[in-house]
């Protein structure tokens, strides 16, 4: 046996792109969207939660000491025992506060980041990301390359992929047909984790 642990004589080979593919693929089902820091919210949060508990703090301290309560705190319970629950400041400040509980929920629940593109992962220790618009740009490339496209754009989700082509001449079913082809290729070499669905449309450009 040789240092490589190969029969004598045997060349070592390297992994081809083929089989990269395959472990690939095999990964990735284990690839996950990558989740946003979502500093902002929880820094307003923080800020928010901080100046609240320290009047709070400051109010309980001062009516424990003998000192009178603060005037916003007389104020607030004053209009809690004499506003009824149908008025309409009560009902919209409740919405409001509804309304960014539920978002404050729905930013901590969801991951985030849906301009990147998980990638498929060939080893357990990396993980990569395409922007949508990077892999638009790319397709549109692709798409630019084939005979009697005029112009094309590319929109890139997370779930589909839509093409737009304008074309010159050739029989808008031939061009269509290989957009279609070409994209789907273009589609797999961008190795992403969850291949998204293609639709291709094109129509002949303006006479002037």
């Amino acid at each position: 046996m040789s240092e490589e642990g190969l029969p004598d004589g045997e060349p070592a080979r390297s992994k081809t792109g083929s089989d990269l593919g395959s472990g690939a693929a095999l990964d990735a089902g284990r690839a996950r969207r990558f989740w946003s820091a979502r500093r902002v919210p929880a820094g307003i949060v923080a800020l928010i939660v901080l100046v609240a508990s320290g009047f709070l703090l400051y109010d309980v301290v001062s009516v424990r000491a003998g000192h009178q309560g603060m005037h916003w705190r007389r104020w607030l319970a004053h209009k809690l025992s004499t506003v009824h629950l149908d008025n309409t400041w009560v009902l919209a400040s409740t919405a409001a506060i509804t309304a960014i509980g539920l978002w404050l929920l729905v930013t901590a629940l969801t991951p985030g980041l849906r301009h990147l593109l998980p990638m498929q992962r060939p080893c357990g220790d990396i993980r990569a990301g395409l922007e949508r618009s990077a892999a638009a740009l790319i397709l549109r490339d692709r798409a630019m390359e084939i005979s009697g496209v005029q112009s094309a754009k590319l929109s890139v989700g997370r779930r589909r992929v839509k093409a737009h082509a304008v074309s010159h001449f050739r029989d808008l079913d031939d061009v269509r047909e290989e957009l279609h082809t070409t994209l789907d290729q273009g589609l797999h070499q961008l190795a992403l984790a969850r291949q998204p669905k293609l639709s291709v449309h094109a129509k002949r450009a303006k006479k002037w």
